[in-house]
């Protein structure tokens, strides 16, 4: 059919408008510099005209949702003993977003840090769902040969979401069911772009309400279009395309870098630097995941761009596990294998308290859990740190300097809680009595000796206390060595 020559105007403009968004096809979304933002709602997360054609020839040799599923589930059958399987919530067209939990100990709260990976944010990067039941089977079948598999399985809990946008997937293209990008629906810290819940989508509230459950102490998202690790800030105060580095800029370049080095050629990259790339300096975006992740869930998060095709062949897919294999695992490993670990107690009760853990000259923290008192701090090796625990109701406590190297450090706190002049708050015993009411303890005359002597012995036997409960908090132990802070 013939195409008038306005017509054939209009197709040309849209395909040069297209053009010009191509770079930022990556992450997601468009360039929004110099737009104004209180009238952005949610008009901005919409894709508009990023819907590429995607051929029956490239979907062949991926696995639809329902072969996903039964793939998921296929795992739990073959693994139990060291998986779980359960849903974090369901899609725009009601779809279960699956999770597979991969842990000696899946399911049950331990000391331990946790990590997730998360693939096919947009319906048309594939790969990070096909990538993720690769590294779900390879730990299964691995686990008690190799070395890495038995340390990722023993030491951490590794949560896989193998597709957070199932609809995007079915429909091919980048957003939900909605046209939405998923990677533009999180509440940003510049811009109060999302913070209206009524337009969040579905799959985005799953994954905040997932975080607010699960205490992760890292996480990644896998993409395509390009071959780079990316690291926070996704964006900048003034849109600016500038290198804007968050707190932890330090550690994420360290993490980052974990996953080009272990990477067959990210690391070669001639356009980013090592592989790694600042979100902010490749190229801004507001209300993405990870800053989110790293904002309001304590959790460390990388994008990953793992292919440069983001459709490729299915024949191509074991090429591409295999030069994610190494990273994929380094990266998770290194929760343990490096960074400060530890429990945080009360000295007067000696139980763990959900106390929370800075490095000095970082304005970040992290928080230790309800259960045990474990924290799981991630910081650059080959620097001396000054490590400082706190909670409210206790004294603080800090470190001397603390040199790490190429090995985690595993230290412990004991705080001492104080009241509102530094003493010791008034506790109650099981009884509900108030040990220091003013009544029970107002002696005078012939009283006040056996006053003093009664304090006296009290004082004795609450010092051998707090000494016989430092003393059984110095047996637990992550290793044979732990500097213990008290």
């Amino acid at each position: 059919m013939a195409i008038s020559r306005p017509h054939s105007r209009l197709l040309l403009l849209l395909h040069a408008i297209f053009a010009l968004t191509t770079q930022a096809a990556a992450r997601g979304g468009h360039d929004r510099s110099g737009t104004d933002d209180r009238n952005l709602g949610s008009f901005y997360r919409n894709l508009l005209q990023d819907k590429p054609r995607i051929t029956e020839e490239m979907v062949r040799g991926y696995m639809s949702n329902h072969e996903l599923e039964n793939a998921i589930h296929a795992f739990g059958s073959r693994c139990p003993n060291i998986s779980r399987i359960y849903s974090i919530g369901k899609s725009v067209n009601n779809f279960p977003l699956w999770v597979i939990e991969i842990s000696d100990k899946a399911g049950q709260k331990e000391a331990e840090p946790a990590f997730k990976f998360i693939g096919n944010v947009h319906g048309d990067e594939p790969v990070g769902r096909e990538v993720l039941m690769l590294l779900a089977n390879w730990l299964c079948d691995n686990y008690l040969k190799d070395p890495l598999a038995t340390l990722i399985v023993e030491n951490v809990h590794l949560h896989i979401l193998p597709t957070m946008n199932p609809d995007g997937f079915a429909l091919r293209w980048r957003g939900n069911a909605n046209n939405i990008d998923l990677n533009r629906d999180f509440p940003d810290q510049f811009f109060s772009i999302n913070n209206d819940i009524n337009y969040r989508q579905p799959e985005t509230k799953a994954i905040m309400n997932w975080v607010n459950q699960e205490r992760f102490t890292a996480s990644a998202s896998l993409h395509g279009g390009a071959l780079v690790a990316n690291y926070p800030w996704d964006g900048t105060r003034d849109k600016s395309k500038q290198y804007y580095g968050c707190p932890d800029d330090k550690t994420f370049q360290y993490m980052a870098s974990v996953y080009s080095q272990s990477h067959h050629n990210m690391s070669l990259s001639k356009e980013f630097e090592g592989g790694i790339t600042n979100g902010a300096f490749w190229y801004p975006i507001y209300g993405g995941m990870q800053d989110w992740n790293y904002i309001h869930g304590g959790c460390f998060e990388l994008t990953l761009e793992i292919s440069d095709n983001k459709w490729p062949k299915a024949a191509e897919l074991p090429v591409i596990w295999e030069h994610n294999r190494m990273s994929m695992l380094n990266l998770v490993a290194s929760l343990v294998k490096s960074g400060i670990h530890g429990r945080i107690f009360a000295a007067d009760t000696g139980q763990p308290i959900p106390g929370s853990v800075m490095i000095k000259g970082v304005d970040s923290k992290v928080n230790a859990s309800m259960t045990f008192g474990d924290y799981h701090r991630i910081i650059a090796p080959g620097e001396k740190y000054e490590v400082i625990a706190s909670m409210e109701g206790f004294r603080p406590k800090a470190t001397r300097t603390v040199l790490l190297e190429g090995e985690s450090v595993n230290l412990d706190f004991i705080l001492d809680p104080n009241g509102p002049d530094g003493k010791m708050k008034l506790l109650r015993n099981h009884c509900g009595c108030r040990c220091g009411d003013d009544k029970l303890f107002h002696m005078q005359g012939p009283n006040l000796g056996l006053y003093l002597l009664v304090s006296f012995v009290l004082l004795i036997l609450y010092l051998l206390f707090k000494r016989k409960s430092a003393s059984r908090l110095l047996t637990y132990r992550y290793s044979p060595r732990r500097p213990i802070a008290v």
